[in-house]
This record gives structure tokens, sequence and C-alpha cells, in this order.
């Protein structure tokens, strides 16, 4: 286990944006209509936004960070550090932020970083530069965090397609001797990395054209080792299982209870796995938001949209203590309690 107590760091604003095409489980053909409505029932995403092969997430991440910049009134000249945080850059190499960096204006002496984290990005991020900000040596950063992670699998694997949607977001970070702790801790199973994993296309298994061939699995389970795969059974015990222990550590180890948390931010994995975990901590439901239904699973930047989605109009008018959970890729899993001030929250758009 890795704990920070983040000292001197504020949040100032928060917003995503996603594609402008929403994409309902019916539509996707792998489904009869009785499946999808199966579907929509259990796992608990309806509807979810994917953009064209020409959309990447530094152009989602691009978009929310302009708006964000402009709403917070922020100079570009004022930006020390830049996160991204994604699974699906641009290129191999370079590293995204660098572009971005470029994209948006900011100034070459910008730090900029890009972290693969998968559905651990954003608190990741949160705590990378957090840590560089709490001494002042500099004063601001934007992290942005998403992915478009439906093109990384197979079209043809049911137990994929429909659970994931394309985002982008952006949070600003300042420093602020005012502000309370961010304390955040992570864990990390790395025995389990095969239960998320894109077999062929890294330097362990190069892409030769035996990455390209099908292979069908049964069930409605089609891909080829180019195409990213998850073993729903061990995902699914994972995640009902490390990260309630932590957040119960956590909470028992700073004062929280289910009194004085605002709201739980839990990963949205699917449905399934959230109401498990509510059951298990004994949540209230009226805490714990829930936004998959609109936009399914958005990997890195689940919390932050969950701050722009459900929680906009009180992040903008009061003071929140936040506990927040993210689990995935690695196998990692984080646990963060997030006291904010008012802040900027952009309303997400579509482009």
């Amino acid at each position: 286990m890795a704990r920070w107590e983040i000292k001197n760091v504020a949040v100032r604003g928060v917003t995503g944006t996603v594609p402008d095409h929403p994409v309902k489980t019916a539509d996707f053909d792998i489904f009869t209509p009785e499946e999808a409505e199966i579907f929509d029932n259990t796992v608990g995403i309806k509807n979810r936004y994917i953009g064209p092969d020409d959309v990447c997430t530094s152009d989602l991440c691009f978009d929310a960070a302009e708006r964000l910049l402009a709403a917070l009134g922020w100079e570009k000249e004022s930006i020390d550090v830049l996160v991204f945080g994604s699974v699906t850059g641009d290129y191999r190499t370079p590293p995204t932020a660098g572009i971005l960096q470029h994209r948006l204006g900011l100034p070459t002496s910008t730090f900029v970083l890009d972290i693969p984290m998968g559905c651990c990005g954003s608190m990741y991020a949160i705590n990378v530069a957090g840590n560089l900000l709490s001494a002042g040596n500099v004063k601001r950063a934007l992290l942005l965090v998403g992915d478009t992670a439906l093109r990384m699998g197979s079209m043809k694997d049911k137990s994929r397609v429909p659970l994931f949607g394309d985002s982008g977001t952006a949070m600003a970070l300042e420093y602020d001797p005012t502000a309370e702790d961010i304390v955040i801790e992570f864990n990390t199973l790395g025995s389990g990395y095969e239960a998320l994993i894109t077999p062929h296309g890294g330097f362990r298994h190069p892409i030769t054209p035996e990455s390209f061939i099908e292979e069908d699995f049964g069930n409605g389970i089609v891909r080829a080792p180019k195409d990213t795969l998850i073993n729903g059974m061990d995902v699914f015990s994972f995640a009902i299982s490390r990260p309630p222990i932590s957040i119960k550590q956590m909470m028992e180890r700073y004062g929280l209870t289910t009194d004085n948390v605002d709201y739980f931010l839990i990963h949205q994995a699917n449905k399934l796995i959230v109401d498990r975990i509510v059951k298990k901590l004994k949540l209230p439901l009226e805490k714990v938001p829930y936004d998959l239904q609109e936009f399914g699973n958005l990997g890195g930047a689940s919390v932050p949209m969950l701050m722009t989605y459900n929680l906009a109009d009180e992040l903008q008018k009061r003071p929140l203590t936040l506990l927040c959970s993210s689990f995935g890729l690695g196998l990692t899993w984080g646990t963060m309690v997030l006291r904010t001030s008012k802040m900027v929250v952009l309303p997400c758009e579509k482009i």
C-alpha cells in the first residue's frame, strides 16, 4: 500500500467532452432486441458516446481544456504541469502530453507527462500533479484524462463492445496553502495483469500476421490477439473484493462515516459491480451517484465525469467531502478523500 497526504493543493475546476454520437445498446448489431434489453437492465449501460476513427482522446481533452481554462480565466502561460492520463494516446511515441502542450499553446517550460493507467488514470494524475504542486515550486496543473477505448477491441466481442464510451475530461489544480489535504492510497495486484490485456502490439508480442486471426470463444466473443480482452469473472471478483476493503480502511483511518461523507464516487465499471460495492459497505444510495447509464464505462475519466455530470451544482456552491474509488488495469486500485472548495464546473459538451 502506498499512501499520500497531499497538502496545499486545491481543485479549481472540472469539465468533460464526449463525441456527438450517442449509441444505444440496441444499435449494436451483435445484439438481438431482447439481449439489448437484458444488458441495459443488468449492466446498467443504456447509452454511450462513440467518436469516429479520426477523433482521438486528445481531441476530446483539448476541447475540455480550452473551455475550462477560459472559464477559470487562467492565462496559458501560467500552466506549469500538464498530465495526460489515457491508454489511447495519439501515437506509441511521442507522448501525447507534449502534443497537447503545443496544441493548447502552453509555454515550453510546462512539465508534461503521459500516465497510461486505465481506470485509475484520474487518481494517478491527481497524485502525481498534486505532489508536484504541494511544495509550491510550481503553481498550476492541468489534468487531461480520457479514452476512446472501444476501438481497442473487437466489434464482435459481446463481453467488451457495449461497456465503454469515449470521453475526455479536464481538471485544474492549483497551489493553495489554505487547501484541505487530498489523501490518496494505491494498491497493485500485478499478478492479475492478464485479466485486462491487449496480448499483441507491444514489444513482448509485436504485431504479426497471426495478430489479426480471429478466434471464436463462444457466447458471442470473437476476437484476435491484437484486440483488448476482459476476463469478466476475474475482474468482477477483484472489483467487489479489493476496493471495498480499501474504502472501509480509509474511512476508519480518517474518521469518516456515511454521515460526514457527502458523496461516494465509485468507478462506473458497470451497475453490477457498483451495486455490489454499495451493498457490501452499506452506503446510502442517495450518496452514490451513477452516470454509466448515460456514458458507459469511461475508464480513467469516470471520477471527473461524475463530478461534472452529477455534482456540478453542489460543487459550485459549497464545499464537499468526496470519497472516490477507482479500480482496473494492472490490476490497480486507488482510494481518495477529496475535500473541495467552491469550484468551476462546466457542463459536459458534445463535439
